[in-house]
């Protein structure tokens, strides 16, 4: 990337003060990209990784086009249905798939398990729903759509980040060619983005290397190690079905509180009880649990439809995506798999 003498002389000027996004926000693309060389070389990044991770970035046009498209919080009242997004997202093919890859993998089942108290099939369910198990992982060049994005702007402090550290990624030893992923920067089977990757990737085989890409046991020892970190609790499930009695008014046990992040998930949620509590009030759980198992109770398609009981692990697979439809597909999915 050569810039011409004046735009160099501004982008080392800003780089002295590592310029705000507001500073730099309308900025020439080739300007901004030698704020965060700057950056890089700060952090420690070797040339040799710099270079042939950015000699010939250009912004990809289409990546903004994404990103600029997907909706934000809406503020519409009452949600769409879950069970046409189970009907799609949970059918024949994916759990088929899924108890494919189980059998494949039933020699990692039980150390993974030892190791990190996250059942085998969670972890391929995670895999199922990011990447169909491998079958397609995204073609986007990282450093590119990372680097469009920092660029664009509107989360910059997100995505600058997050390019700094595939750079990072690829002092690993991975050429650029293999830094492929979705347009927004995640990539390998569970869909890591690169600080992701830094902090919880794990080598589940001992070769040294953490290959979320092709590698069955890095692979699920990373899923695990991210479901460990997020506070997945051994020896419980994720959620159970429950029956509620006839005429039961689920909406004066909503909870009261506010999350602050993504509350329009959490505030379809009931108020946390004991499972002993829920019986008291008729709300009884299909499979059997400690009565002193903390659950909020959820019927997310109205009165008449069936309704679960979820533990705090439910609350866990929000964390890999803060949504209720691909948190309950998640579960109804690895309960299929290990059927």
């Amino acid at each position: 990337m050569n810039l011409p003498r004046p735009l160099l002389a501004l982008a080392a000027t800003l780089a002295a003060g590592f310029a705000s996004p507001a500073a730099a926000q309308d900025m020439p693309f080739d300007a901004y990209m030698q704020l965060v060389i700057a950056k890089a070389r700060a952090e420690g990044i070797s040339e040799d990784t710099i270079r042939r991770m950015t000699y010939d970035l250009t912004p990809n046009m289409r990546v903004i086009e994404l990103d600029q498209s997907q909706p934000g919080s809406s503020s519409s009242p009452g949600y769409p249905p879950l069970q046409p997004y189970l009907d799609r997202h949970v059918d024949a093919a994916r759990i088929s798939g899924g108890r494919a890859v189980y059998n494949e993998t039933a020699r990692l089942h039980g150390p993974i398990r030892s190791e990190y108290g996250v059942p085998a099939e969670i972890i391929i369910a995670i895999w199922g729903h990011e990447t169909n198990y491998g079958g397609y992982r995204g073609n986007f060049d990282l450093a590119q759509s990372l680097a469009t994005l920092a660029w664009e702007g509107r989360r910059r402090a997100l995505f600058e980040k997050e390019f700094l550290a595939l750079l990072k990624v690829a002092e690993k030893g991975y050429s650029r060619d293999r830094l492929v992923g979705s347009w927004a920067g995640a990539f390998g089977n569970p869909q890591f983005l690169p600080s992701v990757y830094l902090r919880l990737a794990t080598d589940g085989d001992g070769d040294g290397m953490a290959n979320i890409f092709t590698n069955q046991a890095d692979t699920m020892a990373s899923i695990a190690r991210y479901f460990q970190d997020a506070g997945w609790r051994p020896g419980i499930p994720w959620g159970v079905r429950a029956s509620i009695p006839s005429g039961f008014d689920v909406d004066a046990y909503r909870t009261k509180l506010v999350a602050p992040v993504c509350p329009r998930v959490h505030e379809r949620h009931s108020q946390w009880m004991t499972v002993a509590e829920w019986r008291e009030l008729g709300v009884t759980p299909y499979t059997s649990l400690p009565p002193d198992t903390l659950v909020s109770l959820f019927q997310p398609d109205g009165p008449g439809s069936p309704a679960w009981l979820l533990t705090s692990n439910y609350r866990v697979i929000l964390e890999y995506n803060c949504s209720n439809y691909y948190a309950m597909s998640v579960g109804l999915l690895a309960d299929e798999i290990a059927r």
